[in-house]
């Protein structure tokens, strides 16, 4: 008997309801049938869309208030500091006016009036880019650095912008005067070009192969179903085939994304000439004041500290019982677990695993769980990851798609110290010293995964789960130090060729990422040719250059940070706890290595990376110990 769609829906209701209250994960993946606990609540932004309207409306005004200011910043501290009020009115009115789109749009992507108002506001923006390109040139032609230090000096409403102010004049040598940055900002739309073709060719026109495997069933390599099967299945001639397969996808427009990224590189280089910087490097660190030395240091440090790398993926070929080890094995499990980690318990373990960062910590952790800004399940139309997003004067919002596994379960963990860096830092500075660098970003989030880790294994004796929890920590440092570090090599490498004035091809970019894999993998990797490719499928290179070195600074820096809070006598313990928390809410008050510095890390220094060397090799110890008990 066909049910009536009233009596279906109830049911259907029901089923969710029952669900929830089992603690499990919902059954649907219709969003408005999840309970609302589990989804976003975007009233604390605006209360509906004729609100935002009245924003973007606000907003122009305020441009257009600001642009009045034009030819008044020498007649005094009164006239600075009224035109830096007005830039964080207008800041944290963008906040509010970017996130009520882009969150909604992201929970569903299928709705294009929500897309159309995301384009409109991002037209907004642009415009007040060029708009306010007068300001910084003004500031530095008309205001001598001498001058803005006594003003800053006998005008205590000026302190929470000394560091912003005070670090224009750092970067004068590379600030063109008003006509060149305005020529510059026009250009904007046009540097975004390598990653718009990019985008499009890799997600709009891209055609992925389909194959069949050993079990007959044919898979379509789109990069998710390429993962999965990477991930889960056991036959190696599988996940050759597939490997063999996706890549050529990409190597089949190798010459296309070749010439893509050779504009990108050049792209690069024009702008670091033309800001006066003698190379790409020094342009892009230039920003918050990074030394040339921390990103050489790391790519010298982990290239000399591959040992342990290529001992880990002899581990895996070893217990894998493989003739011989791929980069295509490197997902698939060792062991397996039936052990599921619901939201609930993924959110208790990441509260209670935090206690040494003290009780005021935590109850603010589990306030935010409580707040209606974690945005939990998967649905129809959602976007893929994870991810947190600030609205100073709101708060962070943070997206999941939990699936219940242990690497979902570290993923709430890990947005959780974004969350909660967030927290602490809107709660300590104000805005225009609220916003921390990427710098320092992935910092609280490694120390929390570092965290649950540890609070897992101190609450298990079962030698599988551990080597599990083990492996997790492993693949951490293997995903996050040392393959960012081989991106952050090839991509340096490369855009030095373009310096130098040297081709760039295709076969140029193939020789160069191969001869990098072999450096880091060494001959502990059989060598695929098609690995050769991997460049044109990174969208990093293309998106966000001189990015990724950071992913493992940050993992470096949150290994000696959660070293230095839990090893050692309670009075260094405590002492490292309150660094950690210090650098936490300094947001965005100092440049990101003076901060980390403050907090106890020197990442010039060869030791700090150094750490993250040794403790792969303790960590790969520890699992030959327990896959020796699992195998007794």
């Amino acid at each position: 008997m066909k049910l009536s769609t009233t009596v279906a829906g109830a049911l259907c209701a029901a089923a969710v309801l029952a669900a929830h209250a089992a603690g499990e994960k919902p059954a649907t993946q219709v969003r408005a049938e999840i309970p609302a606990e589990f989804r976003w609540d975007f009233g604390a932004i605006y209360p509906n869309w004729e609100a935002w309207e009245a924003g973007m409306q606000d907003m122009q005004r305020q441009m257009d208030a600001f642009a009045a200011l034009k030819g008044s910043l020498s007649s005094g501290p009164a006239a600075v500091l009224k035109a830096y009020q007005a830039f964080d009115a207008i800041g944290k009115l963008q906040y509010r006016l970017y996130r009520y789109p882009q969150l909604q749009r992201d929970v569903d992507t299928r709705e294009q009036a929500v897309a159309g108002r995301f384009q409109r506001m991002n037209a907004l923006f642009a415009k007040f880019d060029t708009a306010t390109a007068w300001f910084t040139p003004e500031l530095l032609a008309t205001v001598p650095e001498a001058t803005m230090q006594s003003w800053l000096r006998e005008t205590p409403a000026l302190a929470p912008y000394r560091h912003t102010i005070l670090d224009n004049y750092r970067k004068q040598a590379h600030v063109l005067d008003e006509k060149g940055e305005q020529l510059l900002s026009l250009a904007g739309p046009l540097n975004q070009a390598p990653r718009n073709i990019y985008s499009e060719l890799s997600t709009s026109d891209i055609k992925f192969p389909s194959i069949k495997t050993a079990d007959g069933k044919e898979v379509r390599l789109t990069p998710g179903n390429y993962a999965a099967l990477l991930e889960t299945n056991p036959q190696q001639a599988d996940r050759a085939a597939a490997a063999a397969a996706h890549l050529a996808t990409y190597g089949a427009q190798a010459n296309t994304y070749a010439a893509i990224y050779a504009g990108l590189l050049q792209r690069d280089w024009f702008l670091a000439q033309a800001r006066k910087f003698p190379s790409t490097l020094d342009a892009a660190l230039n920003e918050h004041n990074i030394p040339r030395a921390v990103v050489e240091n790391l790519i010298e440090a982990a290239r000399a500290g591959s040992a342990p790398l290529q001992r880990y993926a002899r581990l895996r070929q070893r217990l894998l019982g493989l003739d011989s080890y791929h980069l295509y094995d490197g997902s698939v499990p060792i062991f397996r677990s039936e052990q599921r980690y619901p939201f609930a318990k993924a959110r208790d373990l990441a509260i209670a695993s935090v206690a040494p960062l003290g009780a005021d910590y935590q109850a603010k952790y589990r306030r935010f769980y409580d707040s209606g800004h974690v945005d939990v399940y998967e649905n129809e139309g959602k976007r893929s990851g994870a991810y947190v997003a600030g609205v100073y004067g709101v708060g962070p919002y943070m997206l999941l798609n939990h699936n219940d596994t242990l690497r979902a379960a570290f993923t709430v963990a890990h947005e959780g110290g974004h969350a909660m860096h967030t927290v602490l830092s809107y709660e300590n500075q104000p805005f225009v010293s609220a916003d921390y660098t990427i710098f320092v970003a992935e910092v609280a989030s490694t120390t929390n995964e570092r965290f649950l880790l540890d609070h897992l294994l101190k609450n298990t004796s079962d030698p599988q789960e551990r080597f599990l929890l083990l492996q997790h920590a492993v693949d951490g440092i293997v995903g996050t130090f040392y393959t960012q570090v081989l991106f952050a090599d090839f991509e340096l490498q490369a855009h030095q060729l373009v310096e130098r004035g040297q081709a760039l091809n295709t076969e140029t970019l193939n020789k160069l990422y191969a001869g990098v894999l072999k450096t880091y993998w060494g001959d502990a990797v059989a060598t695929d040719d098609f690995y050769k490719y991997t460049w044109a499928r990174i969208p990093h290179f293309y998106n966000t250059p001189y990015y990724v070195y950071q992913y493992a600074t940050c993992f470096a820096s949150s290994a000696q940070l959660f070293k230095a809070m839990t090893e050692g006598d309670a009075s260094s313990r405590k002492a490292a706890t309150e660094r950690y928390l210090t650098l936490l809410k300094s947001g965005g008050n100092d440049y990101p290595m003076a901060q980390l510095k403050k907090a106890g890390v020197d990442l010039t220094q060869r030791a700090t990376i150094q750490a993250v060397v040794d403790q792969l090799d303790a960590l790969v110890t520890q699992m030959e110990t327990e896959a020796a008990r699992i195998r007794r």
